[in-house]
């Protein structure tokens, strides 16, 4: 089937989270991964949020892309309803609504609203100073949406190939823990933290990755070891809380992972048990590392206290690949993100640099230019 997109991705033909054919998204079912390798077809503006919302594409940088293809899904399917010629403030009406739908299908990450915002100013670009669409200009605006929807892919892509030519050199040889999913499952199709480290093994590094399971969906465990095997890079896959006992032992030489979103002060929201992964970094005296694009990056808000943090279904918690592990009237606390603070991260890298302490200061000079 043919795809229309603005690239061939580098280097990740072996892993595809989602594919275009300009008609239709076709998303790789994470939840039945990695038993089965299953795509969903997301053709309209209520599957793709459906898709982002029960997770069936996950990962920061993944549902920003997905989300802004899904605005275009959406003010495409339109085409079956509206007559012409056409008011602006009704096709202002449509984009706030059709963003704002998909924007809230899960708050924490910021490149999902990073990308509607993008999408957004697009078309009130096209619509400044007019007051009637034509068919004609209609199918014009539609163009730039799915225009500007590739090119958020395209970039996204570009930042992750970047993040790991810079990142690689930060890396020990040894073991390097990481947590969650931040590969090819979870952005334009390369990764951020697991992109780096795929770079430094490609580039003869002698490591090895210990895979925190990340309970309780079990991203590691079933994304980030999937990939893994894909790639040919050596790991093991550990429970959660045995990696201060690692640490302690000296198996762990670095931790690296991903964000959700950064706040101005490098207060960092990511997958839950990163803050505790931090502590324990900062305990053992091991680097702890956050690899990000500059889409993750907030800078309205000032610390990470600011950060809305989902909380998902105590289901979740209470059972595991859909058997029920607690009594029948157990409840569970599901909150799917933590905080961690500016202080217990030794780096940030991004595709525009790597970002040391102090953050305050620093973040803002990288990122300021950063956000289109």
């Amino acid at each position: 089937m043919k795809r229309e997109i603005p690239f061939e991705p580098k280097k990740t033909d072996v892993i595809k989270a989602f594919y275009w054919t300009n008609t239709s998204l076709y998303l790789l079912d994470q939840r039945k991964l990695p038993h089965k390798e299953v795509y969903f077809k997301a053709d309209t503006l209520e599957k793709v949020r459906e898709s982002i919302q029960k997770m069936l594409i996950r990962g920061a940088p993944a549902i920003g892309i997905v989300g802004a293809i899904g605005f275009y899904i959406g003010m495409k399917a339109l085409d079956k309803k509206i007559k012409f010629p056409l008011p602006t403030k009704k096709v202002i009406t449509y984009i706030r609504k059709i963003a704002y739908r998909l924007a809230t299908a899960r708050p924490t990450a910021v490149n999902l609203s990073w990308a509607l915002e993008r999408m957004q100013r697009v078309g009130e670009a096209f619509l400044a100073n007019t007051e009637i669409l034509s068919k004609e200009a209609w199918e014009q605006l539609l163009e730039f949406f799915k225009k500007e929807a590739l090119t958020i892919w395209e970039e996204d892509l570009e930042a992750n190939l970047r993040m790991g030519e810079l990142g690689a050199g930060l890396l020990p040889e040894g073991g390097i823990l990481t947590h969650c999913n931040t590969g090819a499952l979870a952005t334009g199709g390369y990764g951020t933290a697991l992109g780096v480290i795929r770079k430094a093994y490609a580039l003869g590094k002698k490591i090895f990755v210990l895979v925190d399971e990340t309970r309780p969906f079990l991203q590691g465990a079933r994304l980030t070891a999937w990939e893994l095997s894909k790639l040919k890079i050596p790991y093991k896959i550990i429970t959660d809380n045995s990696a201060g006992f690692l640490m302690q032992r000296g198996i762990v030489k670095a931790v690296i992972v991903g964000a959700d979103r950064i706040a101005k002060n490098g207060d960092t929201a990511n997958k839950i048990g990163t803050y505790t992964l931090s502590v324990l970094a900062k305990v053992h005296h091991i680097p702890f590392f956050v690899c990000a694009p500059t889409s993750t990056f907030d800078l309205s808000i000032s610390s990470g206290e600011e950060i809305p943090i989902e909380e998902r279904e105590p289901r979740e918690v209470l059972s595991c690949q859909n058997k029920l592990i607690a009594p029948k009237k157990a409840q569970a606390i599901n909150f799917v993100f933590d905080i961690t603070p500016a202080e217990n991260i030794t780096a940030i890298i991004t595709e525009r640099g790597i970002i040391y302490p102090p953050f305050e200061e620093n973040i803002p000079r990288v990122i300021k230019d950063g956000k289109n």
